[in-house]
């Protein structure tokens, strides 16, 4: 007996249209730096400017896609970073940087903290105290402001200008964030690109030096920042120094790198904003 074999793809075999003509445009905005306009993406993907309008008004009435200012041009929104946020190569990233953050409280007597992007402000998933007397220490799970902290500024200034507007296009100032005007951020990230990390007195409390590296994907755009709020003891016990608590903190996010799976982690990362 003759036996009829179906040779066709299962992805053939199951399609959905109208998520595909979705999936299309999402990737299909993923590689571009500025956006597209409706006639260029229905050019582009070779469908009908009707169904294109239909599935686009969608894709923004959902979050996906925005709008420019002028209207009409379209890219993608950063809610597929947010979601990527979620997923488990977040949690595998948190269960890896753990135990380096605790050797470096040890080491350094100060607490970290590790913060992500997250819908407009910064999102802190990880936080070690220091072994010491004294400390201070910023909540897990709290929300730390995008463009006063070491955390949010260092994160803005290691992405491509495009991913950085569309960031602040979507920031949503925490209690008591203090307001910078956009040259002067500008020049912040610039001066933080340069020397790779961020170091700056503290906005919120005084007595703080906020020290910050990012953690880098394989592209060379912030996935996350690490941060050490810097205490400096001014009695008789000799702690570690700031040069030695800015080393200590290097060395740390460079053996994050090391040890983290780049493709696990970086798919969100290429999603801002391009």
């Amino acid at each position: 007996m003759d036996v009829h074999v179906d040779e066709r793809d299962d992805g053939d075999r199951y399609r959905a249209p109208a998520l595909d003509k979705g999936l299309d445009i999402l990737e299909l905005l993923a590689e571009q730096k500025g956006g597209l306009t409706r006639a260029e993406i229905t050019k582009l993907l070779g469908r009908n400017a009707s169904e294109m309008y239909r599935m686009l008004e969608r894709l923004v009435a959902r979050q996906y896609v925005v709008r420019s200012a002028s209207g009409d041009r379209y890219s993608l929104s950063l809610k597929l970073y947010a979601l990527a946020h979620r997923h488990p190569p977040m949690e595998r990233l948190i269960s890896e940087a753990l135990p380096l953050m605790q050797r470096f409280a040890a080491q350094a007597e100060q607490s970290c903290h590790l913060a992500v992007y997250d819908r407009g402000n910064l999102l802190v998933i990880a936080q070690v105290d220091g072994p010491g007397t004294w400390g201070i220490a910023v909540r897990l799970g709290s929300r730390v402001g995008l463009i006063d902290t070491g955390s949010g500024r260092t994160v803005l200034a290691f992405q491509t200008p495009e991913q950085r507007a569309q960031m602040l296009v979507e920031h949503t100032a925490v209690k008591g964030e203090v307001t910078i005007d956009h040259d002067a951020l500008e020049a912040t990230c610039e001066r933080i690109r340069t020397a790779g990390f961020s170091q700056k007195d503290s906005q919120q409390i005084f007595g703080v030096t906020d020290l910050t590296f990012p953690l880098l994907g394989s592209s060379g755009q912030a996935i996350a920042a690490l941060t050490c709020p810097f205490l400096k003891r001014i009695d008789e016990y000799v702690a570690p120094s700031l040069d030695e608590t800015i080393a200590l903190l290097r060395d740390t996010v460079q053996m994050m790198s090391m040890f983290r799976e780049p493709s696990a982690y970086d798919e969100s990362a290429a999603h801002t904003g391009t």
